[in-house]
């Protein structure tokens, strides 16, 4: 791992003004979607985020290939804050990270071919399109990611999803990109296509020095690809570590809830392991609780948790234990899930 990041994001946050009225329209509040995320990614690495539905992960995910124009905060890239380009040199920054959608079936243009969708890229950014033969490019991506090269001229709906996925694929690899942001890549294809995709990742990694933040619901997914975890709950950061860490030594309540849901093939395995309840919803991005967000949901809750904000650092009390000396955002951390 270098010592410096590729990638490196500062207290990011991203508000949505909420307003009522139709001709005159007033300010009444915010959807804190992302409430002030800090992270590094490496060169070569795979940076997996995890967290229920509506925490945040693909809105942060927008924000660091430039969909959406973050409230607060900065994104640094080699360096550089991207946050405070434009025209030109943001497109520059724009060509290293690039972005495979969640849904296959909506992120593809049903009206173009597979060519046209693959080679759009070069028309947005001449400067590094192929000299000479570019149907011959784009066969080599379709080759890539496992596509027959003939199938340069089907359009989208003849292909199943993880065929669709893989054209979504080897469009983000057009520009030769350095990172690559995966908004839940897997999640609408079937199990066993899931392995396929997550494999493919995996190898192209390798073979084009990539760096991926993955961006994931299923934790055996983002386990068996990520080389560190950061766990979000609405808006923040709970806890960051690498896989052994918050897999094997979990110190948030919310991420040991979390790992006490996932499926256990074994029933004698699961038999012994105890399962965590949370109590409640969880509260609107709008409206969240103050202090520690996750406080209306834990077990471990104190007074102190409604009053201060806690930091994503290593908890004292941690410090010297294996495995569970890792930033977790909890004034009570610890490996026992015990009150």
């Amino acid at each position: 791992m270098a010592e410096e990041p590729i990638l490196r994001v500062r207290g990011l946050v991203k508000h949505y003004p909420l307003t009522q009225g139709i001709l005159f329209k007033k300010h009444v509040g915010a959807v804190k979607a992302v409430d002030g995320v800090s992270f590094a990614l490496y060169e070569g690495e795979t940076l997996g985020i995890v967290g229920e539905s509506g925490c945040g992960k693909s809105t942060v995910a927008k924000l660091l290939v430039n969909l959406e124009r973050p409230t607060a905060g900065e994104i640094f890239y080699k360096g550089e804050d991207v946050t405070r380009l434009s025209g030109r040199a943001l497109k520059a920054v724009r060509r290293n990270i690039q972005m495979v959608f969640q849904d296959p079936y909506t992120s593809l243009n049903p009206r173009m071919t597979v060519g046209d969708i693959i080679g759009e890229p070069y028309e947005i950014h001449p400067e590094v399109a192929p000299k000479g033969n570019r149907r011959a490019k784009v066969q080599e991506l379709l080759d890539v990611v496992g596509l027959n090269p003939e199938y340069i001229n089907r359009y989208p709906h003849q292909f199943s999803g993880g065929q669709r996925q893989r054209i979504g694929i080897a469009r983000g690899l057009a520009l030769r990109p350095e990172i690559i942001v995966a908004d839940e890549p897997v999640s609408a294809l079937d199990v066993s296509v899931q392995a396929q995709v997550v494999n493919l990742l995996e190898k192209l990694q390798d073979e084009f020095r990539l760096s991926y933040v993955f961006i994931a619901h299923d934790l055996s997914v983002v386990r068996h690809i990520s080389d560190r975890v950061a766990v979000m709950y609405l808006g923040r950061l709970a806890e960051l570590g690498t896989d052994s860490e918050i897999y094997e030594h979990p110190t948030h309540p919310y991420t040991q809830a979390l790992l006490s849901a996932v499926p256990v093939p074994d029933p004698e395995a699961r038999g012994k392991r105890e399962r965590i309840i949370l109590a409640g919803d969880v509260p609107s991005p709008a409206n969240p609780p103050s202090g520690c967000r996750f406080r209306t949901r834990c077990w471990k809750a104190q007074d102190r948790c409604a009053e201060e904000v806690p930091e994503l650092t290593v908890p004292p009390h941690l410090a010297g234990a294996d495995g569970a000396a890792h930033p977790s955002a909890c004034f009570y951390a610890s490996e026992d899930p015990a009150p």
